[in-house]
């Protein structure tokens, strides 16, 4: 069940997301949100260099590894633009990181790309949970991905 609290977090990787295509790169953000509900960390994708690893959501699970306890990693949330990649469910599930929120699916991308006439990727996309098991998942967000997928559509439009 997504909350107000959930919104909020979901709308900042949104504008992180945004700050990303602003820079040049594919248009995703990520939060890592404690069982308090304090903002840890924050990141967006950094892959326009040319390193496809450096998606936010496996910065925030290699961050949470090096600052925080067992414990603390699996009461936290990490709230993302884009449903995890299976590099990044793989990530978050070997810190041992709790709950995933996202504002849109991988298969949601996957149909959006296509629409636009681009090539898939390389790597497949998974659903989390054929990634990682003994997490809690929510997602998508209707009211949320309408706005990822236009910072999509933006992004190929720019690339031309």
């Amino acid at each position: 069940m997504i909350t107000k609290s959930d919104l909020k977090y979901l709308r900042r990787c949104i504008e992180l997301a945004k700050t990303a295509l602003e820079k040049g790169d594919e248009p995703f953000g990520s939060v890592l949100v404690s069982a308090d509900g304090e903002l840890l960390a924050e990141d967006h994708n950094h892959v326009a260099g040319g390193d496809h690893t450096r998606h936010p959501e496996f910065a925030l699970a290699r961050w949470a590894a090096s600052n925080m306890t067992a414990e603390e990693r699996e009461r936290a949330t990490v709230y993302t633009s884009g449903e995890h990649c299976p590099m990044c469910a793989a990530a978050h599930g070997w810190v041992g990181l709790g709950r995933i929120v996202y504002a849109s699916s991988s298969k949601q991308l996957v149909g959006w790309l296509s629409e636009m006439g681009v090539s898939p990727s390389r790597v497949r996309n998974l659903p989390i949970q054929n990634v990682i098991r003994d997490t809690i998942i929510d997602g998508p967000v209707p009211e949320l991905s309408e706005q990822v997928r236009e910072l999509h559509r933006l992004f190929y439009e720019k690339k031309g």
